[in-house]
């Protein structure tokens, strides 16, 4: 008599769940048999895009696009969705929820040369207790350092050489999915040291127009600008995502 065997699978998945709207992310599980667009009510609630602007991309592991849940009737146990891998919600409205916007924030800001001055502060504790960059180095500690820094600065400059103006790039930065658009700044700036790289991204997924702290570096539309260090940044002949090209490689 031979035997028969039957193969299943969870009737469920465990994925992350980020999106263009909030600046977290969040472990979910979804049952296999949802619809597209019941996964887009949760979604709503999770992220606070609109079910109507929202689309939903499939990353794997490798944080590759796999697909994109484009049928609101067909289950999403139907798309090749694994556990372990990340469904980016992005809002084409461009809504940000007001708790995340914090150009709406009136901050208190104190000037350093005041700051400095008091002694109930962190950075005044590090100071007395000789922590962090107050630590006192040997000779060759300061040395070592030194270089370090000197050699940073060297592979930073020489990387800006090799990015332009107008070309198209690929920014990837740790803990972020990965994005495309076009160069619209590269050099030094107010906000921070260093060499920066403006960018206009092909969704709206940035922090802002081209303008920070009041200087404007660049001109782009609303949440489709972001500066990026040299070392994040891969000029090449980037066209924008394409589910069809994506779903080539599977």
């Amino acid at each position: 008599m031979s035997q028969q065997y039957s193969v299943s699978t969870a009737p469920v998945i465990n994925v992350t769940v980020t999106s263009s709207v909030t600046s977290f992310a969040s472990e979910k599980r979804f049952p296999k048999d949802l619809t597209v667009a019941a996964l887009k009510g949760k979604l709503e609630l999770v992220t606070g895009a609109a079910c109507t602007t929202m689309i939903i991309d499939v990353y794997n592991k490798e944080d590759v696009v796999v697909c994109r849940l484009d049928n609101n009737d067909a289950l999403i146990g139907s798309y090749p969705i694994d556990d372990g891998m990340r469904l980016h919600v992005t809002d084409k409205g461009g809504k940000q929820m007001e708790f995340e916007d914090v150009s709406k924030v009136q901050k208190y800001e104190m000037a350093d040369d005041e700051y400095a001055k008091r002694s109930d502060t962190v950075r005044a504790f590090k100071e007395n207790m000789k922590l962090g960059r107050f630590k006192e180095l040997s000779p060759e500690e300061q040395k070592q350092k030194d270089e370090e820094k000197a050699r940073l600065e060297h592979e930073e400059a020489e990387k800006v050489k090799s990015i332009t103006v107008g070309s198209r790039c690929e920014v990837r930065i740790t803990g972020q999915p990965t994005k495309r658009g076009t160069v619209r700044y590269v050099g030094l700036a107010d906000f921070k040291p260093g060499y920066w790289v403006g960018v206009q991204y092909d969704e709206p997924m940035g922090k802002h127009n081209g303008t920070v702290g009041g200087k404007q570096y660049f001109q782009c539309p609303d949440k489709y600008g972001a500066f990026a260090k040299p070392q994040q940044v891969t000029v090449g002949d980037f066209p924008e995502f394409s589910i069809d090209d994506d779903m080539d490689e599977l």
